[in-house]
């Protein structure tokens, strides 16, 4: 595999312009033959150049924002289902310039038949350019490193991704704890000097362990430890593997100074600039009258849908926590029975929860329930995209656990958000608390806009669907460390 770690980008790129040449192609003679004709003066050889040439623009863009690139990285399936997404996306735009070329709307028979032809370019493609490159990379096989989380969260993370990694071996190295563990039995060293714990001979079986694998992947280790193994793996060209704490993701946010000849890190630690509050206002109110304006035939079906029903109210009210722990009420379509929670604490639901009525099944699974957020938008409690405001009681919790958990509230709670992007439905409420640092520390209007677009994408996988289940719906209740498990059905 090393022999071929060198080619590694440029044999992703000759398969991404492998599948987009074939659907350039495949616009070319749609346009050229169907579309074209009906133009007014239609254009010749240059003219379908440059609609080739925007379509394939359009499907780079799109790709980027989907995964589409990403051959290796992604399975088959993801890889097919993203791939789609941006040709879809690619010609529902590419249909509105024919409209506007043509200057009438056309028949959409020719792209819908390309779409199909596409489908089936997209399938084989990525069938084959994954088998081939699995061929060419196989898995990586790893040394997994842990230290104070249990490992078991992140082995069967690891393990669900079997095409990547394997793991060779683990070593634990306990937080404070003189020796050093690991599955083979513990290292013995008589060794005096030590590192947070560790003596010199530990680490050097550690190092000799390192040696034997392709990666390393570090979890929750003292970071004295963790500096050593960093170092010693950058030293001799092995590739790491780190779950970053949170000190980590504030530092790599961090500005560059050069005062003096000693570097300096700014971390300014205010959240968003001034600048930036106000774009993300303007975009947050242009974007949601517009989404209003759009979607006020589904508030009007959904509304009489739900009174017709039971006769109970339309809407639904609950309070969460927002920019500063300020409190306000966030608004869904009713989706339950009345006084779902008439006990005054909250009850999750769970997959097959009876207080869910009929209507509340379809519109909780199609997430027409979270539409009204968007009056919660214009009137300035919530943004677009954001850490997922909480229920108060359950940022008090949360915080019992986790005292850094009130970080994530130095910006505006968001109708969807990088967490609800990049986790998972039982993504723990620490990693959920680390996807939202990275997006407030990184933050930037092209972040909002990726968002944006990646929420189109994670609503009809099956993983951001699922709610509570029963054991955590308990938890809740008791207050325990199961509530660490938050559900991404409150995707927006």
């Amino acid at each position: 595999m090393k022999n071929y770690e060198q080619y590694k980008r440029i044999i992703r790129f000759a398969f991404f312009l492998t599948v987009l040449s074939l659907e350039m192609v495949s616009y070319w003679y749609v346009w050229k033959h169907s579309y074209n004709p009906l133009m007014e003066t239609p254009y010749n050889r240059t003219g379908h150049w440059l609609m080739v040439a925007v379509y394939g623009i359009l499907l780079v863009l799109f790709n980027t924002l989907y995964g589409g690139l990403k051959v290796g990285y992604l399975k088959t399936g993801n890889m097919i289902y993203s791939q789609t997404l941006a040709s879809l996306s690619a010609n529902a735009m590419i249909y509105l310039q024919i409209t506007l070329l043509t200057k009438h709307f056309q028949t959409l028979l020719p792209l819908l038949f390309m779409s199909a032809g596409e489908f089936f370019i997209i399938c084989v493609w990525s069938f084959l350019s994954t088998r081939i490159y699995r061929l060419l990379y196989p898995p990586r096989k790893v040394l997994l490193i842990y230290g104070e989380h249990p490992v078991a969260s992140l082995m069967g993370k690891i393990h669900t991704r079997n095409d990547r990694f394997v793991i060779g071996e683990i070593v634990h190295i306990p937080s404070g704890i003189d020796g050093i563990s690991h599955m083979e039995g513990a290292g013995t060293g008589n060794g005096t000097d030590g590192i947070d714990g560790i003596n010199r001979a530990d680490m050097e079986e550690i190092k000799e362990k390192i040696e034997k694998y392709e990666g390393v992947v570090i979890c929750d280790i003292p970071s004295q430890v963790r500096n050593v193994i960093l170092k010693y793996c950058y030293q001799k060209s092995i590739r790491t593997y780190t779950t970053p704490k949170i000190s980590d993701i504030l530092i790599r946010s961090s500005e560059s100074l050069h005062l003096f000849d000693t570097p300096l890190l700014l971390s300014r630690n205010h959240g968003l600039s001034f600048e930036q509050r106000v774009i993300k206002r303007g975009m947050d109110v242009v974007l949601s009258l517009a989404a209003l304006l759009f979607l006020s035939p589904f508030f009007v079906v959904t509304a009489a849908a739900i009174k017709l029903y039971d006769r109970g109210p339309v809407f639904y009210f609950q309070e969460r926590c927002t920019k500063d722990g300020k409190v306000f009420r966030i608004c869904k379509f009713r989706s339950m029975v009345e006084d779902a929670e008439k006990e005054g604490h909250s009850i999750p639901a769970t997959e097959e929860d009876p207080r869910i009525t009929p209507v509340g099944r379809i519109i909780r699974a199609t997430r027409i329930d979270e539409l009204p957020q968007i009056l919660n938008i214009l009137k300035g409690d919530m943004s677009i995209v954001g850490p997922r405001p909480e229920r108060v009681e359950h940022v008090e919790v949360y915080t019992r656990q986790i005292p850094e958990f009130v970080y994530r509230m130095k910006v505006k709670g968001g109708l969807t958000g990088y967490a609800q992007v990049y986790g998972k439905y039982n993504t723990t409420a620490y990693d959920k608390l680390k996807l939202d640092l990275m997006y407030i520390q990184n933050y930037s209007l092209m972040m909002d806009v990726g968002i944006i677009f990646k929420t189109v994408k994670v609503l009809f996988m099956k993983e951001s669907t699922e709610g509570f289940v029963e054991e955590f719906s308990a938890a809740m209740e008791n207050d325990t460390s199961l509530i660490s498990t938050k559900t991404k059905k409150d995707l927006f």
